[in-house]
């Protein structure tokens, strides 16, 4: 027999399974497997909007930034091609090529998928 894995929310043994969802009956938590083993794999970083984002994605700025060392910034809008992304220690996820500003690191919370 199968060994189903513990609930990832309440670490539960009792997990059973419903269609294609792994299902926690103490605390109710649902969960796809194929989408918990990706996650475990390796770094995982999605946008403003929930989006997962992989090395090479386009996305734009919902926010005006300052840059620090520099008068002007970035505005709403700006596109940004093939994004980078990296194990940020302080939330800067994003290594990237702003047009008119240069390399710069973003956090994820400020950019939104293409």
């Amino acid at each position: 027999m199968e060994e189903l894995p513990k609930c990832p929310e309440c670490g539960s043994p009792y997990t059973y399974e419903d269609g294609h969802l792994l299902v926690c009956p103490e605390c109710a938590h649902e969960w796809n497997p194929q989408e918990q083993n990706e996650e475990d794999a390796g770094l995982v970083v999605k946008d403003a909007n929930g989006n997962t984002l992989a090395d090479g994605d386009d996305v734009t700025v919902i926010k005006d930034l300052k840059v620090k060392g520099s008068s002007s910034g970035i505005k709403v809008g700006t596109k940004i091609k093939g994004i980078r992304l990296v194990e940020g220690n302080d939330g800067h996820n994003i290594d990237c090529k702003v047009p008119g500003v240069g390399a710069i690191k973003l956090k994820q919370e400020f950019v939104k998928k293409q």
